[in-house]
């Protein structure tokens, strides 16, 4: 299958408009600093995207950011515009077609956005075989990823790669395709249907549990959206199974516990972060408005108070008194919760 991805990657796809599904596609506005950099953005590299989400995290400058599956180099350009000449954006891919396309317009984009010189490279390396790369460990501060993960046949070893690659506090924020249900092992055998980012993709539920494995306690989904089968006999092939583009947010934190626990702590939004002045968007359920203080977490105190958030937000409270689940963003108690308690069981 490895194959058959660099073969329909490389050879079969020449530009977005031989897609057969929604699926690597990207239906989000971008925000008008984002459009900004992609007006500068060569059209070579342009026809040749197939992501499904925006992964431009917040507070850049400055940054060492990693793109997993880069193909030809769009979002690693958007990103060496947003970390600024002194960040970093390093690209990996493994279909010499789409990095030739990368590379060729290194130097054009550093003249674009104003770079003395290229801050971005470009490596040929397999993401499941990322300590092949010679990339280290904690090196960068963001791991970036658009509708790639899913044609791994080994995610779990791209995701603990991605573990070992951060450093403390960074996160790995990415999109891409999953579904409400097991795909079937004979659908994941169709090259088409992998190649289009939807056989190989993940039952969220599945994704959810091989993240905690390695490492990445607490995911967080920022975005999400129905994929449309629009060919016929694709979509017959597929039945009833429903697919999504995703993004979610994976914080590198030790510690970080499996549920939302009460601490009654708080962080206020200062409204310093650039481009995002009025309120400042964590995950889909925690939005924060500048200067509103907001309940939060354990889990949440911690994302904001230990990672490149941090001077972003006023914070109070710690964890010397717990108050139980936080039902804010947490499961609430399966038990019963009358108002009259049982009488004591009896041996």
């Amino acid at each position: 299958m490895r194959a058959e991805v660099q073969r329909y990657y490389g050879e079969v796809l020449q530009s977005s408009s031989d897609l057969k599904t929604s699926a690597c596609c990207t239906d989000d506005e971008p925000p008008p600093h984002v459009k900004t950099a992609l007006a500068k953005i060569h059209n070579d590299v342009l026809t040749r995207y197939y992501g499904c989400g925006l992964v431009l995290p917040e507070l850049l400058d400055g940054a060492r950011i990693l793109d997993l599956g880069c193909g030809a180099g769009r979002d690693c350009y958007v990103l060496s515009s947003l970390v600024g000449p002194e960040g970093r954006v390093v690209g990996v891919d493994m279909t010499p077609e789409q990095l030739e396309v990368a590379q060729r317009y290194r130097d054009y984009h550093a003249e674009q956005f104003q770079h003395p010189e290229s801050n971005v490279e470009f490596i040929e390396a397999d993401i499941e075989r990322l300590g092949d790369a010679g990339l280290g460990k904690e090196k960068f501060d963001v791991i970036v990823s658009n509708c790639v993960i899913n044609l791994a046949t080994d995610k779990r070893a791209v995701l603990d790669a991605a573990f070992e690659l951060l450093k403390p506090g960074g996160e790995i924020y990415f999109a891409d395709i999953y579904t409400d249900r097991r795909v079937p092992d004979a659908l994941k055998k169709d090259p088409v249907l992998y190649g289009e980012c939807l056989s190989g993709a993940l039952y969220w539920n599945d994704f959810m549990a091989l993240a905690r494995q390695s490492g990445f306690a607490d995911p967080r989904l920022v975005t999400d959206r129905p994929v449309s089968v629009d060919d016929p006999r694709l979509a017959e092939r597929v039945g009833n199974i429903r697919f999504f583009s995703a993004t979610y947010r994976l914080f590198k934190l030790a510690g970080l516990e499996t549920a939302c626990e009460d601490y009654g702590q708080s962080a206020r939004y200062r409204g310093t972060v650039p481009h995002h002045h009025d309120r400042l968007v964590l995950d889909k359920h925690h939005v924060f408005q500048t200067g509103k203080t907001e309940p939060v977490c354990g889990n949440t105190f911690r994302m904001l108070s230990e990672s490149r958030l941090a001077a972003a937000f006023d914070f109070d409270g710690d964890t010397s008194t717990h108050f139980g689940i936080f039902t804010g963003c947490g499961t609430p108690m399966p038990y019963a919760d009358d108002a009259a308690p049982a009488p004591a069981a009896c041996c």
